[in-house]
This record gives structure tokens, sequence and C-alpha cells, in this order.
């Protein structure tokens, strides 16, 4: 079981696409390569939900493709094994993040912004559509805001 946990963490960290951790980093991506943000609020080591919308959406070709081009990616993540613990820094960006944009603790959640910040559309849960459906919502959403 502890094998198979550690290899979900970390095929769930470093999937495909490059998540950023660092969200002023990603805003000051964001605003000079013109695209939007994608924050994933997840619990990598204890949230059944947000594993599978790593494996299922987030890792597929169609996601991968379309998030490269278009979306600077943030993944704020809250693990709870004292193995996965985040470093005391990284925990209080992320904290600071969830106070933002998930002060209700959703996970997983997943929220689209502009570079500025400012909350475009959001997913509460794993979203029961495919990824192609769920990229094509995305997609919506950045030809809107061009």
């Amino acid at each position: 079981m502890q094998v198979l946990l550690f290899f979900l963490f970390h095929s769930f960290l470093f999937s495909n696409g490059i998540w950023e951790t660092d969200f002023n980093k990603a805003q000051q991506s964001a605003k000079t390569e013109h695209k939007l943000i994608l924050i994933n609020f997840s619990g990598s080591d204890w949230c059944g939900p947000c594993i599978r919308m790593h494996k299922d959406i987030f890792e597929s070709n169609s996601f991968s493709e379309y998030a490269g081009e278009h979306l600077v990616l943030v993944n704020a993540d809250f693990p709870r094994l004292k193995k996965h613990e985040l470093t005391k820094d990284q925990q209080k960006k992320n904290d600071q993040l969830a106070d933002k944009y998930n002060k209700d603790g959703i996970f997983p959640l997943t929220v689209l912004l502009d570079p500025s910040g400012k909350v475009l559309k959001e997913w509460q849960g794993l979203p029961p559509i495919s990824s192609e459906e769920f990229t094509t919502e995305i997609k919506a959403v950045v030809d809107a805001n061009k």
C-alpha cells in the first residue's frame, strides 16, 4: 500500500506539463506570456478524486497540449502524510492561496484566473466530464478573454 501511495504521489507531482508551486511566479509568467492561470487545489496523498483528476484529466494528451500553449499551471497541494510534508515556506504559500481562492477547503478545486488574479471559472470536485470536454470548457474561457 505504501509503495502504491508513493508511486501515485510522485506521478501526481511530476505528470505531463509543468506545474508551478509559486503563485507569484506563475502570475508573472501569465502576464508576460499573455496566458491564463489554472490553479488546482489537491491532496495528492489522501484525496482520491484529486489523484483521479490529475491522472484522467491533467495527464491526458488533450489537456497537456492545450495547457502548454495557453495556461500557466499552479498546483496547491495539501498532503497529509509526514513523508510528503511540504516545506514551511511552501505550506505558507499554499495556505495563502487557499485563503484567497479556496476558503471552503474543497478538494479538488480547480480555478481559472486571468493574470491579475480575477476568477473566471471554477470546478468543484472531480468534473464528471472527459478530459477533452474539460479542455473545451477551458478553451471557451480562454477565447472569451483574448
